[in-house]
């Protein structure tokens, strides 16, 4: 594995690589690993990579996990990739960055966007890009020029309460942090209501949750991440094809070529100890038989976790099995993607966070930069248009929440209430995992009571800060060591941000906040 390379901070942590063989020797072990999205692909990227006799299997047909993509056919006949939406892949995601990396050195299938614009609908606006990327100073830059931060009150701040955001550290931020909302924490800082429905309110959403159910650590965490703890700014990349083509397949080929078998439209349903003694293996329970493995990495979502747990009475222990039953999905989202007769003005962004529109979350306008909508739009004319409401209330209807989205969006792009829908998808799901206020301790971390077996995905607790993408591919790597740490292999290195806050100063007048 080559190491993952960092972007621009020179603070940014590398964990070396566990020590051991360079790879397997003798008869390589069996390892089944479930869940095909970014952390199983990981997981399984640093096992073949050492000799490991890896099979994937996924229960969809595609690889991807919610980064997935599909094929569809228009009403116009033309072929479209459909999927569950727009994701940006961060700078700071150094470890989701280097798994891509093997199937494509320079990241050529990924292109940045120029800007991380915000709008509200009473009127204000905000954008990343004028701001210098190192801390502190592009907080500073921050209040100093957006107009979210009024004077009055900016001064109204609680700096003691604010303070602690100074030095994050994993895990001690949900020791302090995880039995607080976001919303809480937001209101004992006394930060400005218009920068608070503007960018956090935006950022917490992205957890597809509500601020008053999301855990003050992960967005504490999520504030290190992306601004306090790292110079990379809040500027991102976008894939220039569709997911399949641009990342998974490219992926899927150099993963075979390492010996790994997929199986892909494979669920498994249950893990089972084929015996009293760990040399034993276990057996993994699939819709086309029983198979026998000597490890099992369960890189599977909330929903695939509680049902191994509710089907596998011996694995692990049962206070570890109870956790997993307990682990909670987030409120459902929306993506409805819209094949337009006509163009958005041409300075509409390619991407657009919104608050305050009656539930729509983001618009983005993909024929800016994914090369299938770029191509489908030059030849009719049109555009291609996708709309995200997050945290949607389960009860809610789903036809007027559709209609109450084209509404916004027509609020926010004027020019989209004369254009006619040629074609739409309206994409519902409910499967992303939520980070409940008091929630950290039920959730599993990558070892288990049975050392046979791991865990991986964005839901896992990391020692590292990381979240979203980069937990899954963090975790799935970090599942893969433990493993390769059993067999006496060598491990694969890692890449963070900055594992405390940046300056010594504002560590100490953190600590002497708390």
């Amino acid at each position: 594995m080559s190491t993952p390379r960092r972007g621009r901070d020179r603070q940014a942590v590398t964990i070396p690589a566990p020590p051991g063989r360079d790879r397997i020797t003798g008869p390589p072990p069996r390892v089944a690993v479930l869940g095909g999205g970014i952390a199983g692909l990981a997981a399984a990227t640093g096992l073949v990579e050492r000799g490991v006799h890896v099979t994937l299997y996924e229960r969809a047909p595609v690889l991807g996990g919610r980064l997935a993509g599909w094929p569809d056919r228009l009403a116009d006949g033309s072929a479209a990739t459909m999927s569950r939406g727009f994701h940006a892949f961060f700078r700071q995601y150094y470890n989701l960055r280097g798994l891509l990396r093997r199937a494509d050195p320079t990241l050529a299938m990924l292109r940045p966007l120029p800007d991380y614009p915000l709008r509200h609908r009473d009127g204000a606006h905000d954008g990343f890009a004028h701001l210098p990327r190192v801390p502190p100073w592009n907080a500073l830059a921050l209040a100093a020029l957006s107009p979210s931060f009024p004077p009055r009150e900016l001064a109204a701040l609680d700096l003691r309460a604010a303070l602690p955001l100074l030095d994050i550290r994993v895990p001690d931020v949900y020791r302090r942090l995880d039995g607080t909302s976001a919303a809480d924490l937001l209101d004992r800082i006394r930060f400005p209501a218009a920068a608070r429905h503007l960018a956090f309110e935006v950022f917490s959403r992205s957890f597809f949750a509500d601020p008053r159910q999301l855990s003050a650590a992960e967005m504490a965490l999520m504030f290190h991440i992306y601004f306090l703890g790292s110079s990379e700014g809040l500027l991102f990349d976008v894939p220039a094809e569709p997911f399949p083509r641009a990342l998974w397949e490219p992926l899927a080929r150099y993963l075979v070529g390492h010996g790994l078998t997929p199986r892909t439209g494979t669920a498994a349903h249950a893990v089972r100890p084929a015996g009293p003694h760990p040399h034993d293996g276990l057996d993994v329970l699939t819709d086309d038989g029983t198979h026998r493995h000597d490890a099992v990495v369960l890189a599977l979502d909330t929903a695939g976790l509680r049902g191994i747990a509710a089907h596998s009475p011996r694995l692990g222990d049962a206070a570890w099995r109870d956790r997993l039953r307990r682990l909670r999905t987030a409120p459902p989202f929306l993506v409805s993607r819209l094949w337009l007769d006509r163009p958005l003005a041409h300075h509409r962004p390619g991407f657009l966070g919104t608050a305050g529109y009656d539930g729509l979350d983001n618009i983005s306008v993909l024929d800016r930069w994914e090369g299938e909508a770029a191509r489908w739009a030059a030849r009719t004319g049109g555009s291609v248009v996708e709309l995200h409401a997050y945290a949607v209330d389960p009860a809610a209807d789903r036809a007027a929440t559709q209609a109450r989205l084209l509404a916004a969006a027509r609020t926010v792009y004027p020019e989209t209430a004369a254009a006619r829908v040629l074609d739409a998808r309206h994409l519902w799901r409910d499967d992303c995992p939520l980070f409940p206020v008091d929630g950290y301790r039920d959730r599993p971390t990558v070892t288990t009571p049975d050392p046979r077996v791991v865990v991986a995905g964005d839901l896992v607790r990391a020692p590292l800060p990381v979240a979203l993408m980069e937990r899954a591919a963090t975790t799935g790597l970090l599942a893969a060591n433990t493993l390769l740490a059993r067999w006496g292999v060598r491990g694969h290195p890692l890449w963070t941000v900055p594992r405390t806050g940046r300056s010594a100063a504002l560590r100490a007048m953190a600590y002497a906040a708390h």
